[in-house]
């Protein structure tokens, strides 16, 4: 094993000690929402507020434009956590999205989407990952030869991520989401269309 492998194990050994350590500090402020944990346990219990910034990348069902692009927003949620290392919660979000691309005639973009999902996951201290799935909803809009056309979509999402605890009452995560926005018909392309995409965001949650 070469010492630059080497040196890079032992941080990463070390960044993992200090977010353990880190879980020792006092969050009694969210005391209230955590059934039977210890008194040094980090609680994923109560509800929470963040943002979050990622990329996004996908298809049109029955046309080949390929919108991708930058997309933020906020969440906000409330998680579960009795007695042990599991933890369910509930979180929605709202982002703005830059998706698009244009081929041909055709331009595709996804100004805005949102989800509501569930979320279950196994906690170790202040680490915590998760899987979470659930409704999606969105704006897809098809531009051709100066005509404009917008269908707001339903569809699904499922995704994993993982969240850290790295201070009193805050957060931060990382999380893949898969989103599929069902078909609806546009007249301006003669076809039913339909966005999927997958998304890679980060954030922060402020926990009360």
């Amino acid at each position: 094993m070469s010492k630059s492998v080497l040196r890079a194990l032992v941080l990463i050994a070390a960044a993992w000690t200090m977010s353990a350590q880190a879980a020792d500090l006092n969050y009694g402020s969210r005391a209230p929402y955590t059934v039977n944990q210890p008194l040094n346990a980090y609680s994923w219990a109560g509800p929470y507020l963040g943002g979050n910034l990622g990329y996004g990348w996908g298809s049109v069902d029955n046309n080949p434009t390929k919108p991708s692009g930058f997309a933020g927003g906020v969440q906000a949620g409330y998680n579960w956590q009795q007695n042990g290392p599991w933890v369910f919660g509930v979180e929605g979000d709202i982002q703005a999205s830059g998706a698009e691309q244009t081929f041909a005639p055709w331009k595709f973009s996804n100004p805005w989407f949102g989800t509501l999902r569930g979320r279950a996951g196994y906690a170790l201290n202040n680490v915590l990952f998760y899987g979470t799935g659930g409704l999606a909803f969105g704006e897809l809009r098809a531009t051709t030869f100066g005509l404009s056309e917008s269908n707001t979509n339903l569809g699904w999402t499922l995704g994993v991520g993982a969240e850290m605890g790295f201070a009193p009452n805050w957060s931060a995560k990382i999380e893949y989401l898969y989103v599929d926005l069902n078909n609806s018909n546009f007249v301006i392309t003669g076809a039913s269309n339909g966005y999927r995409f997958g998304l890679v965001r980060a954030g922060v949650n402020y926990h009360f």
